[in-house]
């Protein structure tokens, strides 16, 4: 029997974790990848005197996320990943208060105890649920108001909710919340070396099985030939395979594949999604002393989401002693941080940071940078299972996995690995 080919375009998380797999199955297998590295949204980048590279978008797993920890598993390097407890907190008035406890929520004074109560009896009902598919019914903002009460719920969640969701958070349905609940730990999850170092594992491994991958080889079509091949058109030049995998953001593969029947366009098309925007900086002093991660309630007047102090988490030795902070926000894809200038969006953050710490001096900063991504956070409203594109699209031969398919979950790694072998299971059964 001839082997099967099969061309793989983005080397993501997804589309390794597939690569993996299909040519453990006997595939010959080639990706394509635009950048010169492969990670996709988990790539990172070194600074000089650094020892471990850095997430261009902040990273971590859950001990929950067990897709990730089998393949891990696989490739040998499961002990890599380490498991610190940071402190999360959220924003109010002018502090944070750390929320990542039983005892320090019971400890927050802003709110009454039948509030924490009533709250925590919710929290609890939507961590042990598993019907997710009846919550997905209704709306999460307008449920959890009613069951929770305005109290908290206007405290504490409808803050987090708007921040991650912009405009279309009262469309969200209330199933892609209960997953972050019932998903999340406080131990927080990260690989020695950084996320580029466990993507740098998954892809020499993905070599050394035989598999081929190009960096700088943006593609800019996929076609469907009259003998029934998909013909990948990269840099002006061709391949031709019997499978192909796009592992792209849905409005790239739309425009990538214009032989796609309008119903699977339409549905395409149909999904909404936020951007992303992150403004990392090296600084020569601590922000704050001990907190990781502070959620930002828009009210709050802050130009950004969350404050990320990501050498709370992970030591400044790794990092040549360089103090590294995250100021990140979720935005529509129209937001003018988009078009704005990488020095004026710094300016434009930096003078926020003294309420953080009074004493902070922009001349502590050393270095920046600046990482923006239009398809980051997909938006999924009631009944979105019914809504989204399956796996293996119309076209025979053609199948599509992106982080807008990985729901009830959120998106991130985990998922992305999850999904990677989902569809290469499904590509090896319909050899």
């Amino acid at each position: 029997m001839q082997q099967r080919s099969v061309g793989i375009i983005g080397a993501g998380i997804s589309g390794l974790a597939a690569a993996h797999d299909l040519r453990k199955a006997g595939a010959k297998v080639t990706l394509f990848e635009e950048q010169n590295h492969p990670g996709g949204l988990a790539s990172g980048f070194q600074a000089k005197g650094w020892d471990w590279p850095l997430e261009r978008f902040y990273h971590h797993i859950f001990t929950s996320d067990k897709a990730i920890l089998q393949l891990a598993s696989e490739l040998d390097v499961r002990d890599d990943w380490f498991f610190p407890r940071p402190i999360t907190a959220m924003w109010y008035g002018d502090r944070a208060y750390p929320f990542d406890s039983v005892l320090r929520f019971l400890q927050f004074p802003h709110l009454s105890w039948p509030a924490k109560i009533r709250m925590g009896l919710v929290l609890a009902y939507l961590r042990y649920t598993r019907n997710w598919r009846r919550l997905e019914q209704m709306k999460a903002d307008a449920w959890l108001s009613k069951m929770m009460g305005p109290d908290a719920y206007n405290l504490l969640w409808r803050p987090l909710l708007v921040g991650k969701m912009g405009p279309y958070y009262q469309d969200v349905n209330l199933a892609w919340f209960w997953a972050r609940i019932a998903k999340r730990s406080p131990a927080l999850g990260y690989f020695r070396g950084g996320f580029q170092s466990f993507v740098d594992v998954l892809a020499q491994r993905v070599q050394a099985l035989g598999g081929t991958l190009h960096t700088n080889r943006p593609v800019t079509a996929i076609n469907r030939q009259s003998n029934g091949h998909l013909q990948v058109v990269s840099n002006g030049q061709t391949f031709t395979f019997d499978q192909v995998l796009a592992t792209v953001s849905p409005r790239v593969f739309g425009k990538l594949c214009g032989d796609l029947p309008d119903s699977y366009r339409q549905k395409l098309q149909g999904l909404t999604s936020m951007g992303a925007i992150v403004v990392v900086l090296t600084l020569s002093h601590q922000i704050t002393p001990d907190s990781y991660w502070i959620n930002l309630p828009k009210s709050a007047g802050f130009p950004f989401l969350a404050f990320v102090e990501h050498t709370n988490y992970i030591g400044a030795e790794h990092y040549g002693g360089d103090h590294i902070v995250y100021l990140g926000d979720y935005l529509e894809k129209e937001h003018p941080y988009f078009k704005m200038d990488d020095q004026a969006l710094l300016d434009h953050f930096l003078p926020t940071l003294t309420r953080f710490n009074p004493d902070f001096d922009p001349a502590w900063v050393r270095h920046f940078w600046v990482f923006r991504e239009r398809y980051a956070q997909p938006v999924p409203p009631v009944n979105y299972s019914q809504q989204i594109p399956a796996l293996k699209t119309p076209l025979p031969g053609l199948y599509f996995a992106s982080m807008s398919q990985v729901y009830p979950w959120d998106r991130g790694t985990n998922y992305a690995v999850a999904i990677g072998r989902l569809v290469a299971k499904e590509m090896s059964n319909q050899q």
